[in-house]
């Protein structure tokens, strides 16, 4: 599938509108107040929860997607989820053991039809070893599954240079009816003295490949100056690219599985 310009499906600045906030404080949980601020962190939903909207707010579908995440060990494959869930990562890198699923909403409008939805991201993970010792995990995360998320690191090259094997892996165990999306996703985008990998890389990568190629920081808690851990707002900011991203081409692949997309 080639790749969705950002902010073709969706309206990018519209979380920033009083509409887009009141949906992504349905996804916060206040904490305490202060000197007359309000402290907010993340909400967690387990697997059959939904955010709840105030009182008065319209009513917002869910378009649920199942996403899959892979890559070699130690690339950030949980440190993304728990990014996107706003959860704390760990602070070393640990194997993942089994198959650990996150359920992740996101609200979004859609430019077309001007209509307001939350995206709910169910996120399979596992560690790689698993996924090497059990022949029965890769068709269980591939299992109608949506979407792929490929990830690589941009400071370390060989899981770059791993993908087209990674790639190969999922189109062997893959199953009807039809394939998954499948996206790339560099990691450490942002430790620009370390990088291993180049814009030339990828401008090769997508000739070849054709995938669309996505990038986000390293998964960390935002900070300001003084050393100060920043709100939840702050840190939904830092994922709207991916979660943004992620939307806009699962939802133009199924408007194209349904024949609704202009020839």
């Amino acid at each position: 599938m080639a790749e969705v310009p950002a902010g073709s499906v969706v309206e990018g600045g519209w979380l920033e509108t009083a509409e887009g906030r009141e949906l992504l404080g349905a996804l916060l949980r206040e904490r305490s107040r202060r000197r007359g601020r309000r402290s907010c962190s993340r909400r967690a939903f387990g697997l059959l929860e939904r955010p709840l909207l105030p009182p008065g707010a319209a009513a917002a579908d869910v378009a649920a997607y199942k996403v899959f995440v892979c890559g070699r060990s130690g690339v950030g494959k949980t440190a993304l989820v728990a990014q996107a869930a706003g959860m704390e990562a760990a602070p070393a890198p640990q194997e993942t053991i089994g198959i650990q699923t996150t359920p992740v909403f996101w609200p979004a409008k859609l430019r077309e039809s001007g209509k307001a939805l939350f995206f709910r991201f169910s996120f399979w993970d596992c560690g790689e070893a698993v996924l090497r010792k059990f022949d029965h995990i890769l068709p269980s995360c591939l299992e109608k599954a949506d979407g792929v998320l490929l990830l690589f690191s941009f400071t370390d090259r060989a899981s770059f240079e791993d993908l087209p094997l990674q790639i190969s892996r999922l189109e062997a165990a893959e199953g009807p009816p039809a394939p998954p999306l499948k996206m790339v996703v560099g990691t450490k985008f942002d430790q620009f003295a370390h990088t291993d990998v180049t814009e030339q890389d990828l401008a090769a990568f997508r000739r070849a490949w054709g995938l669309p190629v996505l990038r986000v920081k390293s998964a960390r808690a935002p900070r300001t100056a003084d050393g100060q851990t920043l709100g939840a707002w702050a840190g939904l900011s830092d994922v709207a690219p991916l979660l943004n991203g992620l939307a806009e081409h699962l939802w133009r692949r199924d408007q194209a599985a349904a024949g609704l997309l202009p020839p």
